[in-house]
Protein backbone atom coordinates (compact mmCIF):
# COMPACT_ATOMS: atom_id res chain seq x y z
CA UNK A 1 0.00 0.00 0.00
CA UNK A 2 0.99 3.06 -0.75
CA UNK A 3 2.25 5.65 1.97
CA UNK A 4 0.61 9.19 1.41
CA UNK A 5 3.36 11.22 0.04
CA UNK A 6 4.11 7.68 -2.45
CA UNK A 7 0.94 9.02 -3.66
CA UNK A 8 1.66 12.30 -4.35
CA UNK A 9 5.44 12.16 -5.76
CA UNK A 10 4.33 11.51 -9.06
CA UNK A 11 2.13 14.61 -9.27
CA UNK A 12 4.84 16.49 -7.23
CA UNK A 13 7.23 15.62 -10.24
CA UNK A 14 5.40 16.14 -13.33
CA UNK A 15 3.49 19.53 -12.40
CA UNK A 16 7.08 20.77 -10.54
CA UNK A 17 5.42 21.38 -7.23
CA UNK A 18 6.98 21.75 -3.98
CA UNK A 19 5.42 20.43 -0.36
CA UNK A 20 4.44 23.16 1.27
CA UNK A 21 3.18 21.56 4.45
CA UNK A 22 1.08 18.22 5.91
CA UNK A 23 -0.88 15.87 4.13
CA UNK A 24 -4.19 15.22 5.29
CA UNK A 25 -7.01 13.10 4.36
CA UNK A 26 -10.61 14.36 4.05
CA UNK A 27 -14.17 12.50 5.04
CA UNK A 28 -14.45 11.66 1.45
CA UNK A 29 -11.11 9.49 1.49
CA UNK A 30 -9.44 12.05 -0.90
CA UNK A 31 -5.55 12.77 -0.15
CA UNK A 32 -5.05 16.43 -0.21
CA UNK A 33 -1.07 18.25 0.02
CA UNK A 34 -0.43 21.99 0.34
CA UNK A 35 2.10 22.90 -2.07
CA UNK A 36 4.20 25.61 -3.96
CA UNK A 37 3.33 26.08 -7.64
CA UNK A 38 5.91 28.45 -9.24
CA UNK A 39 5.69 30.23 -6.00
CA UNK A 40 1.79 30.32 -5.58
CA UNK A 41 0.46 28.36 -3.10
CA UNK A 42 -1.80 25.05 -4.13
CA UNK A 43 -3.11 22.66 -2.85
CA UNK A 44 -2.58 19.08 -5.02
CA UNK A 45 -5.69 16.56 -4.17
CA UNK A 46 -6.21 13.23 -5.14
CA UNK A 47 -9.82 12.44 -5.45
CA UNK A 48 -11.38 9.47 -4.18
CA UNK A 49 -14.43 7.85 -5.67
CA UNK A 50 -16.86 9.03 -8.67
CA UNK A 51 -18.01 11.87 -6.32
CA UNK A 52 -15.03 13.24 -5.31
CA UNK A 53 -14.01 13.28 -9.62
CA UNK A 54 -17.40 14.77 -10.47
CA UNK A 55 -16.57 17.62 -8.01
CA UNK A 56 -13.47 18.33 -9.89
CA UNK A 57 -15.11 18.51 -12.93
CA UNK A 58 -17.60 20.98 -12.49
CA UNK A 59 -14.83 23.21 -9.85
CA UNK A 60 -12.66 22.87 -13.62
CA UNK A 61 -15.94 24.69 -15.45
CA UNK A 62 -16.27 27.06 -12.57
CA UNK A 63 -13.36 28.87 -14.29
CA UNK A 64 -11.85 30.67 -10.94
CA UNK A 65 -15.20 32.31 -11.30
CA UNK A 66 -16.85 32.03 -7.54
CA UNK A 67 -14.45 29.17 -6.86
CA UNK A 68 -10.93 28.40 -6.25
CA UNK A 69 -9.19 28.35 -9.63
CA UNK A 70 -7.74 24.68 -10.97
CA UNK A 71 -4.09 24.86 -12.05
CA UNK A 72 -3.63 21.57 -13.61
CA UNK A 73 -5.62 18.61 -13.80
CA UNK A 74 -5.44 14.93 -14.83
CA UNK A 75 -6.91 11.51 -13.99
CA UNK A 76 -7.84 11.67 -10.13
CA UNK A 77 -5.30 14.38 -9.28
CA UNK A 78 -5.95 18.33 -9.41
CA UNK A 79 -4.04 20.61 -8.89
CA UNK A 80 -5.90 23.86 -7.23
CA UNK A 81 -5.59 27.66 -5.40
CA UNK A 82 -5.50 27.66 -1.83
CA UNK A 83 -7.39 30.29 -0.33
CA UNK A 84 -5.25 31.41 2.35
CA UNK A 85 -6.96 34.11 3.96
CA UNK A 86 -7.90 34.28 7.08
CA UNK A 87 -11.34 34.79 7.76
CA UNK A 88 -14.05 32.02 8.36
CA UNK A 89 -17.85 32.39 7.55
CA UNK A 90 -18.50 29.61 10.87
CA UNK A 91 -16.23 32.22 12.75
CA UNK A 92 -18.19 35.34 11.79
CA UNK A 93 -21.43 33.45 13.04
CA UNK A 94 -19.87 33.10 15.91
CA UNK A 95 -19.01 36.20 16.75
CA UNK A 96 -22.85 37.39 15.63
CA UNK A 97 -22.53 38.07 12.39
CA UNK A 98 -25.10 35.68 11.01
CA UNK A 99 -26.63 37.48 8.77
CA UNK A 100 -23.59 39.15 7.17
CA UNK A 101 -22.00 35.57 6.48
CA UNK A 102 -25.34 34.74 5.04
CA UNK A 103 -25.18 37.53 2.48
CA UNK A 104 -21.82 36.62 1.94
CA UNK A 105 -22.83 33.08 0.95
CA UNK A 106 -25.50 33.96 -1.16
CA UNK A 107 -23.27 36.33 -3.46
CA UNK A 108 -21.18 33.51 -3.64
CA UNK A 109 -24.06 31.02 -4.86
CA UNK A 110 -24.96 33.68 -7.95
CA UNK A 111 -21.39 33.61 -9.21
CA UNK A 112 -21.47 29.99 -9.04
CA UNK A 113 -24.85 30.02 -10.83
CA UNK A 114 -24.10 32.96 -13.31
CA UNK A 115 -24.03 31.27 -17.10
CA UNK A 116 -20.85 30.07 -18.86
CA UNK A 117 -19.88 30.32 -22.01
CA UNK A 118 -19.03 26.39 -22.46
CA UNK A 119 -21.66 23.81 -21.38
CA UNK A 120 -21.54 22.00 -18.19
CA UNK A 121 -19.76 19.13 -17.80
CA UNK A 122 -21.59 15.55 -18.90
CA UNK A 123 -21.04 14.19 -15.59
CA UNK A 124 -23.55 16.14 -13.06
CA UNK A 125 -25.68 14.07 -11.18
CA UNK A 126 -29.22 14.39 -11.46
CA UNK A 127 -31.10 16.34 -8.22
CA UNK A 128 -33.61 13.00 -8.27
CA UNK A 129 -30.76 10.64 -7.86
CA UNK A 130 -29.86 11.98 -4.74
CA UNK A 131 -33.41 11.75 -3.58
CA UNK A 132 -33.72 7.99 -4.06
CA UNK A 133 -32.25 7.70 -0.29
CA UNK A 134 -36.00 9.79 0.63
CA UNK A 135 -37.69 7.11 -0.32
CA UNK A 136 -35.99 4.33 1.17
CA UNK A 137 -36.19 6.56 4.87
CA UNK A 138 -39.96 6.88 4.28
CA UNK A 139 -40.19 3.03 3.58
CA UNK A 140 -38.24 2.21 6.45
CA UNK A 141 -38.53 5.01 9.03
CA UNK A 142 -41.73 6.68 7.85
CA UNK A 143 -42.44 9.74 10.66
CA UNK A 144 -41.44 12.60 8.91
CA UNK A 145 -39.49 10.83 5.66
CA UNK A 146 -42.54 9.40 5.06
CA UNK A 147 -44.04 12.98 5.40
CA UNK A 148 -41.20 14.84 3.21
CA UNK A 149 -41.62 12.11 0.41
CA UNK A 150 -44.47 13.39 -1.86
CA UNK A 151 -43.15 16.71 -1.71
CA UNK A 152 -40.00 15.81 -2.61
CA UNK A 153 -40.93 14.14 -5.75
CA UNK A 154 -43.37 17.21 -6.41
CA UNK A 155 -40.24 19.59 -6.60
CA UNK A 156 -37.85 17.18 -8.52
CA UNK A 157 -41.08 16.66 -11.38
CA UNK A 158 -41.26 20.51 -12.08
CA UNK A 159 -37.82 21.65 -11.30
CA UNK A 160 -37.61 25.46 -11.99
CA UNK A 161 -34.12 27.32 -12.80
CA UNK A 162 -32.02 24.42 -13.87
CA UNK A 163 -28.57 24.90 -12.99
CA UNK A 164 -25.43 22.95 -11.91
CA UNK A 165 -25.30 22.66 -8.59
CA UNK A 166 -22.44 22.59 -6.06
CA UNK A 167 -24.61 19.90 -3.77
CA UNK A 168 -22.72 20.79 -0.27
CA UNK A 169 -22.77 24.33 -0.49
CA UNK A 170 -22.29 26.21 3.84
CA UNK A 171 -20.07 27.56 5.75
CA UNK A 172 -17.09 25.71 5.64
CA UNK A 173 -17.04 25.37 2.07
CA UNK A 174 -16.52 29.03 1.37
CA UNK A 175 -13.03 30.51 1.73
CA UNK A 176 -11.46 33.47 2.43
CA UNK A 177 -9.32 33.73 -0.66
CA UNK A 178 -7.62 37.11 0.09
CA UNK A 179 -7.82 39.62 -2.55
CA UNK A 180 -9.98 37.27 -4.52
CA UNK A 181 -12.54 37.65 -2.34
CA UNK A 182 -14.68 34.31 -0.88
CA UNK A 183 -14.40 31.38 -3.12
CA UNK A 184 -15.64 27.62 -2.95
CA UNK A 185 -14.28 24.70 -2.74
CA UNK A 186 -15.28 21.33 -3.26
CA UNK A 187 -18.40 21.06 -5.18
CA UNK A 188 -20.12 17.38 -5.31
CA UNK A 189 -21.41 18.34 -9.38
CA UNK A 190 -25.13 17.89 -9.40
CA UNK A 191 -27.75 19.39 -11.68
CA UNK A 192 -31.12 20.46 -10.97
CA UNK A 193 -32.70 23.80 -9.44
CA UNK A 194 -31.49 26.39 -7.82
CA UNK A 195 -33.30 26.76 -4.77
CA UNK A 196 -32.40 23.43 -3.52
CA UNK A 197 -28.39 24.95 -3.41
CA UNK A 198 -29.15 27.28 -0.37
CA UNK A 199 -31.65 24.55 1.50
CA UNK A 200 -28.10 23.24 3.15
CA UNK A 201 -27.14 26.46 4.72
CA UNK A 202 -29.94 26.16 6.90
CA UNK A 203 -27.96 22.89 9.03
CA UNK A 204 -25.18 25.18 9.09
CA UNK A 205 -22.80 26.15 10.70
CA UNK A 206 -23.53 23.92 13.57
CA UNK A 207 -26.65 22.59 14.88
CA UNK A 208 -26.78 24.99 18.23
CA UNK A 209 -26.80 27.69 15.63
CA UNK A 210 -29.50 25.88 13.08
CA UNK A 211 -31.75 25.38 16.18
CA UNK A 212 -32.06 28.67 17.77
CA UNK A 213 -35.81 30.03 17.92
CA UNK A 214 -36.68 32.11 15.00
CA UNK A 215 -33.47 31.63 13.59
CA UNK A 216 -34.95 29.28 10.50
CA UNK A 217 -37.70 31.88 9.48
CA UNK A 218 -35.07 34.86 9.64
CA UNK A 219 -32.49 33.36 7.53
CA UNK A 220 -35.49 31.88 5.03
CA UNK A 221 -36.48 35.54 4.89
CA UNK A 222 -32.82 36.98 4.36
CA UNK A 223 -32.41 34.33 1.79
CA UNK A 224 -35.21 34.49 -0.18
CA UNK A 225 -34.47 38.51 -0.79
CA UNK A 226 -30.82 38.42 -1.38
CA UNK A 227 -31.14 35.40 -3.73
CA UNK A 228 -34.31 36.38 -5.19
CA UNK A 229 -36.30 33.28 -4.45
CA UNK A 230 -39.98 32.49 -3.67
CA UNK A 231 -39.30 31.76 -0.03
CA UNK A 232 -42.13 28.72 0.43
CA UNK A 233 -40.43 27.18 -2.70
CA UNK A 234 -36.73 27.35 -1.02
CA UNK A 235 -38.99 26.28 2.44
CA UNK A 236 -40.21 23.44 0.68
CA UNK A 237 -36.60 22.67 -0.18
CA UNK A 238 -35.50 23.02 3.22
CA UNK A 239 -38.09 20.56 4.61
CA UNK A 240 -37.26 18.29 2.32
CA UNK A 241 -33.55 17.90 2.19
CA UNK A 242 -33.18 18.56 6.12
CA UNK A 243 -34.99 14.92 5.85
CA UNK A 244 -32.73 13.72 2.98
CA UNK A 245 -30.16 14.63 5.23
CA UNK A 246 -31.45 13.09 8.23
CA UNK A 247 -31.39 9.75 6.17
CA UNK A 248 -27.34 9.81 4.86
CA UNK A 249 -26.64 10.38 8.74
CA UNK A 250 -28.82 7.43 9.74
CA UNK A 251 -26.84 5.27 7.54
CA UNK A 252 -23.56 6.11 8.31
CA UNK A 253 -24.56 5.47 12.16
CA UNK A 254 -24.09 9.77 13.12
CA UNK A 255 -27.12 10.05 15.27
CA UNK A 256 -26.50 13.48 16.41
CA UNK A 257 -26.59 14.34 12.46
CA UNK A 258 -29.63 12.59 12.09
CA UNK A 259 -31.56 14.37 14.94
CA UNK A 260 -30.53 17.62 13.95
CA UNK A 261 -31.98 17.01 10.48
CA UNK A 262 -35.20 15.82 11.63
CA UNK A 263 -35.93 18.59 13.65
CA UNK A 264 -34.90 21.48 10.82
CA UNK A 265 -37.08 19.18 8.82
CA UNK A 266 -39.81 19.54 11.60
CA UNK A 267 -39.30 23.26 11.81
CA UNK A 268 -39.62 23.79 8.17
CA UNK A 269 -42.73 21.73 7.97
CA UNK A 270 -44.20 23.47 11.03
CA UNK A 271 -43.66 26.88 9.21
CA UNK A 272 -44.90 25.31 5.62
CA UNK A 273 -48.08 24.27 7.60
CA UNK A 274 -48.69 28.19 9.47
Amino acid sequence: MLSPMEIFEPWLARWRLVPDGAAFTTRFGSELLPVLSEGRPAILKIASGEEEIRGSDLLAWYGGDGAVSVFAREDAAILMERASGSGSLAAMVRAGQDDDATRILCRSAAALHAGRASPPPSSLLPLSTWYRALSRGAEQKGGVFARALPLANALLAQQQEIVPLHGDFHHENVLDAGPRGWLVIDPKGLIGERAFEFANLFRNPDAATALVPGRLRRQLALVSHEAHLDPRRLLEWIFTYSALGAVWSIDVGHDKDAATGIAIAELAESELNT
